[in-house]
């Protein structure tokens, strides 16, 4: 069942909920925005049992499009602005035709290739509010910056977030890094608003503190979210020197955002942990090391896709690998082989390898996530060409893959040579491949 979110929101409507660069909006104003919205999708048939495929920004129209489509009871589908045209109608051939009643459909992989969607349930979505908000101390006097687009679990979830506890949002659309410390040190922001709070991926944070060029944020901002990837122990380090109030985190889209959180102290006191579990999930780790979870923010399943959510055990098997110490926190060991992470973009290598084997001159390729100091990690590709002697296959493939791939998903580092690695059952070595790139001796490509 989909629901009306604004309508469960029990703050005054003369309450300030959200500035943009028009200026303020009461939640009294920004209801009478979403009634015009949908005005509009009544007129185009949008309605009750329909997913509806948008694209999405952090920004007053982004969100009241959201609030909208709800509204009217349909379930709609974010999509980041920054997908290929063919990545967005990959999303809408494999929507075509699926039943709404979810609260939302996020994508965990990529939308390309084989893309799975994840059914996101109101219920989950509440119960993952209701738990940031015990472990971060969150209130209604928070003001947020939204820095993520509602197509990324941890932008949807910042939005629901604010609105079910009453807080507040800064929401001006895709930012750099120049305008989000300007926002952060209260430069550029609408008069009287204080930034308290913002979520960033590892990527962003790098840009941050590049900015700011080691200087401390102001004392008005009390919390730095970092989750959407593994944050290198040299940034955290770089960024805790710097006197920034980091809350790490680990979470997936299957656990609509956040699993397992540490707030600033604990992350003050041991640098690098994500925390214990949430209230209301648990977390378990299987013997070959398999982060395992399950709890209230649980997606009800995926769509378009045969795959399970729940083992047969009952748990969601992550794929990532973790320990848990003494005293209950969990600290990310690696992730699975065949999904990177990169700047917080989740990239699936069996959409990039079936990119690259419909270039002409490919035969076969192999991906795979390398570590990268800024990006958490970066995408590499052993391509094994028709031609050996083809000569400037490279400069091919950037070519080729710009219209078909989001910059996120390019590979940055290249092998080109036969004898693609496979193991004895005829499966892609992904270990072998990896080693081959690491051990290339040649300058990244350029960086985003």
């Amino acid at each position: 069942m989909v629901v009306d979110v604004l309508a469960r929101v029990s703050a005054p409507p003369d309450r300030t909920v959200l500035w943009d660069a028009e200026g303020a909006w009461t939640y009294a104003e920004l209801a009478a925005r979403v009634d015009e919205r949908v005005a509009d999708l009544d007129a185009v048939g949008h309605g009750p049992g329909e997913v509806v495929p948008v694209v999405l920004d952090a920004d007053l129209e982004g969100i009241v499009t959201l609030l909208a489509l709800w509204r009217v009871g349909a379930t709609p589908a974010p999509l980041s602005s920054r997908l290929t045209e063919t990545e967005r109608d990959a999303a809408r051939r494999v929507l075509a035709g699926v039943a709404g009643g979810a609260q939302a459909v996020l994508w965990t992989s990529g939308t390309a290739g084989r893309p799975r969607g994840v059914a996101l349930t109101f219920d989950a979505l509440e119960a993952s509010a209701r738990a940031s908000a015990e472990r971060l101390a969150l209130g209604a006097e928070d003001v947020w910056l939204a820095s993520l687009s509602p197509a990324h679990v941890g932008g949807l979830a910042l939005v629901t977030r604010a609105l079910l506890l009453g807080s507040r949002l800064v929401a001006v659309g895709s930012l750099e890094a120049v305008a989000a410390a300007a926002l952060v040190d209260g430069r550029g922001a609408p008069p009287g608003v204080t930034v308290t709070h913002l979520s960033v991926v590892p990527t962003q944070l790098v840009r941050l503190l590049d900015v700011r060029g080691g200087a401390p944020p102001p004392p008005s901002l009390r919390c730095v979210l970092v989750g959407g990837g593994a944050a290198p122990a040299g940034l955290v380090a770089r960024a805790l020197d710097a006197g920034w109030p980091l809350a790490l985190t680990y979470g997936l889209t299957e656990a609509t955002s956040q699993v397992a959180t540490a707030p600033p102290d604990v992350v003050r006191r041991k640098p690098g942990t994500v925390g214990s579990a949430l209230p209301g999930v648990e977390l378990g780790v299987a013997d070959d090391g398999e982060i395992l979870v399950r709890g209230a923010t649980l997606a009800s399943g995926y769509i378009a896709s045969d795959d399970a959510l729940f083992g047969e055990d009952g748990w969601l098997h992550t794929g990532d690998l973790g320990r848990l110490d003494a005293d209950g926190d969990l600290w990310v060991t690696g992730r699975r082989m065949d999904r990177i992470v990169s700047g917080g973009v989740t990239v699936d290598a069996a959409e990039v390898e079936e990119a690259l084997r419909t270039h002409p001159g490919v035969r076969d390729a192999g991906v795979v996530g390398l570590p990268d100091e800024e990006w958490g990690e970066r995408v590499g590709a052993w391509v094994e060409p028709v031609d050996p002697d083809a000569p400037d296959l490279v400069t091919a493939l950037d070519d080729f893959l710009g219209d078909r791939l989001t910059t996120a998903k390019l590979p940055r580092v290249y092998h080109v040579a036969p004898g693609l690695p496979r193991n004895a059952n005829g499966k892609l070595d992904r270990d072998s491949v990896r080693e081959a790139l690491l051990a290339i001796q040649r300058t990244p490509r350029q960086a985003r």
